[in-house]
């Protein structure tokens, strides 16, 4: 095998009151990864699309090769020589997993090239390390939607125990990407180190909410659980327009609506796509009475995660 191609898709994280804990995938946009093989050893990136020249071309500045540099010392591989060309299909900073699909994509591609060596889930930190070089913090709640798919829960990282959960067949995803920017590790910044015990008890009915919601088909109860006392009332602040939009999808069959992972981008459940597709609507238009314009995507839980194209 001498060249891969590889898809890792768009990932919803936090869902709303889990917190570097929940998230999924959904079917697009996403980032894709070619490999060829190449005579001098060395990873080498010879073109990146879609980040308006803003992404490091050093492989080990880079989310998408920082992790296959990874996985080749972790195999003991110092000789392989390939060339990278990375096609980004979101924006940067946008809470849709940016970063984590690069990421996912790469050592996906690179696992592939090698023969697949390792499992999925064998490859999980390696997709972490993507997102240190990214946000300064090696969370999974991006890449383990992405490159395993479903809706995953990440019940500890240290050490890492990670799992997916059923959720309905029926239940849809509107994400809204407002033409604004915010930098993960900014957003993470302004996050508060201690909260009280109050609201811990109420974000942990939630995530047991959510969780039993979601797993028993239980569209009130995944609608009751989807609030957020810790992370959103700090966050929000960033996006405008937030309380409104919010409302927007809610106002218009959304079961629930909140931030994207550090935002802008807001995601919204529903029951049936017809729904999703009019929160979608709702909140696009409450963005552009603001003068932002956004970009919907309405989408079912992408099973599968990340896959080999060629």
């Amino acid at each position: 095998m001498n060249s891969v191609k590889a898809f890792a898709p768009a990932t919803v994280a936090n869902v709303s009151c889990g917190f570097d804990i929940f998230g999924f995938a959904i079917q697009e946009p996403g980032d894709t990864v070619e490999l060829t093989k190449r005579d001098e050893p060395g990873v080498v990136i010879t073109e990146i699309t879609g980040d308006e020249g803003r992404l490091p071309r050093q492989a080990e500045k880079n989310s998408v090769t920082v992790v296959m540099l990874a996985l080749l010392k972790h195999l003991g591989i110092k000789d392989l020589g390939c060339e990278v060309v990375l096609r980004k299909n979101m924006p940067l900073g946008s809470g849709m997993g940016s970063s984590a699909a690069s990421a996912v994509a790469g050592v996906v591609a690179m696992n592939e090239l090698l023969g697949n060596p390792l499992s999925r889930k064998e490859l999980l930190p390696f997709a972490m390390e993507g997102e240190r070089i990214a946000s300064g913090s090696a969370h999974a709640d991006n890449v383990g939607p992405s490159l395993l798919g479903g809706f995953v829960v990440i019940r500890s990282y240290n050490p890492l125990d990670i799992f997916t959960i059923p959720v309905p067949d029926d239940l849809y995803c509107t994400l809204v990407h407002p033409d604004i920017e915010i930098n993960t590790k900014d957003a993470r910044f302004i996050l508060r180190n201690e909260v009280s015990l109050k609201n811990t008890i109420a974000q942990m009915g939630n995530v047991a909410g959510l969780v039993a919601g979601l797993m028993k088909a239980d569209y009130d109860l995944i609608s009751r659980s989807m609030v957020d006392v810790i992370i959103e009332p700090v966050r929000s602040i960033l996006i405008p327009e937030f309380k409104d939009v919010k409302q927007a999808a809610i106002s218009n069959g959304a079961l629930g609506c909140s931030i994207s992972g550090a935002g802008p981008s807001m995601f919204a459940l529903s029951r049936g796509i017809e729904n999703a597709q009019n929160a979608g609507k709702a909140m696009q238009e409450r963005f552009a009475s603001a003068g932002i314009e956004s970009a919907v995507h309405v989408s079912g839980i992408n099973q599968g995660g990340a896959v080999i194209l060629q």
